[in-house]
């Protein structure tokens, strides 16, 4: 018995197969055709909407933005790689129409483009919204570090200048010594290298050192603590990330359907004074006029937490242990209990601590300070507190914004897991299903945009799964 067999491949047919046919109904470039073509392109700022009346023809930046969201979808990113899905791709194929853009239009359209695929991002979450894929009542916020354009030997920070310079001088230091000995010998020296040898070196060195000396003057007229060459946005991150020099990406996730409501790409090494931020965009986009937001310890930060309050959003987020006291194994600040009504603290040894004086800290916010030196004089458990006369207690002048966060960490115990099986799919997601563990660009601006299209894959993906292709398409269409 034979295989089945294809047709064949010379065979000429009377009437030729239509494109459209090799396209089901329910595939999802028919959602992004339906998605782009509904959008308000100008709005959105996007360049060429409207074609000149002279000059050659361009392509249609809804073409490049529909091409670039499937590329993104299916994990291609390249402009090169896309060039060549445009000839080979049946799905691509019928999207553009038999478009065949070349890689540099498809690279230029990214580029020219870069902060209008943040709208672009937003107006599919708005989509979502209407079709209540968000539940609207909790986010959590967190961050992560992709790598950039940039490795770490072209990234300096002070502290790593001056080391260099110092190896450098070393280094010169030695080879002009062996020279001069090589020199008085008035022969080769085979364990010291010959002298051509050594003046080459030198010449070398010397070289370094002067680009290292215009790294210095560069680096202190940026007035930023650190340089990147290649990329000059990009930041060495902690070393604790595993990412070198990279940008710093936040979200604020919908812990309903794991859909990511707010997304930005920073160059800030650290993720404090960024939740209100966040928080509040993402809050905007959903259109509510409070929500709850949950995030890590690396988001402790009393303003930032303050101003989320201000801004409709209940902040949870733990605080951290850190201060002289911990790292010396004495009784934490949280040891101590603090009566709004009488002002006072109450100390482990059930001592009451009273104000004593006040001063100045970061800017116009003050600091109270709490202590009762008799009291320690005589306690017991002084050796667990302070190796001071007797211990201090700080409180912020704001610290009640702490103490309410506190009453709704401990009234919603779970909401910290809430947090990390929110945060963690799409992170997991877009670096390893989607394998974006590099960006492609330099510059913040740049990365952004590629952050955006990200983003958008990622919450594509999400809706299809939920509720399909045809109700996609069905809620964009008229």
């Amino acid at each position: 018995m034979a295989h089945i067999s294809g047709g064949d491949r010379s065979q000429l047919l009377l009437l030729p197969d239509s494109v459209d046919d090799y396209v089901g109904s329910d595939n999802v470039v028919r959602f992004i055709d339906a998605f782009v073509d509904g959008l308000d392109l100008k709005a959105a700022s996007f360049e060429r909407v409207q074609a000149k009346s002279t000059g050659r023809p361009g392509y249609d930046p809804a073409d490049l933005l529909k091409l670039y969201i499937y590329g993104y979808l299916n994990r291609v990113r390249s402009s090169r790689r896309l060039e060549v899905e445009t000839r080979r791709n049946l799905e691509v194929i019928w999207l553009l129409r038999r478009l065949t853009p070349d890689f540099k239009t498809i690279a230029d359209f990214r580029r020219d483009n870069r902060t209008a695929f943040r709208q672009v991002f937003r107006e599919f979450v708005v989509l979502c919204r209407e079709l209540d894929l968000f539940g609207r009542e909790l986010i959590a916020v967190d961050g992560t570090r992709i790598k950039a354009v940039n490795s770490r030997e072209r990234n300096f920070t002070k502290a790593k200048l001056a080391k260099a310079m110092a190896e450098s001088d070393e280094r010169l230091a030695r080879y002009l010594k062996q020279l001069d000995e090589a020199d008085k010998d008035g022969e080769d020296a085979p364990e010291r290298g010959t002298a051509e040898r050594l003046q080459e070196k030198i010449a070398a060195l010397r070289e370094q050192r002067e680009r290292l000396d215009d790294h210095g003057k560069t680096l202190a007229d940026s007035g930023e603590d650190q340089i990147s060459l290649t990329d000059p946005d990009a930041r060495a991150m902690h070393s604790s990330s595993r990412v070198g020099v990279g940008y710093n990406i936040q979200i604020a996730v919908d812990t309903k359907h794991k859909l990511i409501a707010e997304q930005q790409v920073h160059n800030k090494v650290s993720d404090l004074g960024l939740l209100t931020e966040t928080a509040k965009a993402a809050r905007e986009t959903l259109d509510v006029a409070q929500i709850d937001a949950v995030a890590d310890r690396g988001y402790f930060k009393i303003e930032d937490i303050e101003a989320c309050e201000m801004a409709g959003i209940m902040p949870h987020v733990p605080k951290p242990q850190r201060g002289s006291a911990v790292a010396k194994g004495f009784f934490p600040k949280d040891q101590f209990r603090y009566d709004a009504e009488a002002d006072i603290y109450t100390c482990p040894g059930g001592a009451a601590l009273r104000h004593v004086h006040s001063r100045p800290v970061r800017g116009e916010i003050r600091v109270f300070d709490y202590a009762n030196a008799a009291a320690c004089k005589s306690c017991a458990l002084k050796t667990r507190c302070t190796t001071a006369a007797y211990r201090k207690v700080a409180r912020y002048e704001n610290e009640a914004v702490l103490d309410r966060m506190a009453k709704r960490l401990a009234a919603r115990p779970g909401v910290l897991d809430e947090r990390r099986e929110s945060v963690e799919h799409p992170f997991g997601s877009v670096k390893q299903w989607m394998g974006q563990g590099a960006f492609l660009m330099r510059r913040l601006e740049n990365v952004r945009a590629e952050f955006s299209l990200t983003a958008i894959a990622y919450n594509l993906r999400r809706a299809i799964g939920l509720v399909g292709i045809p109700a996609l398409i069905a809620a964009v269409r008229p």
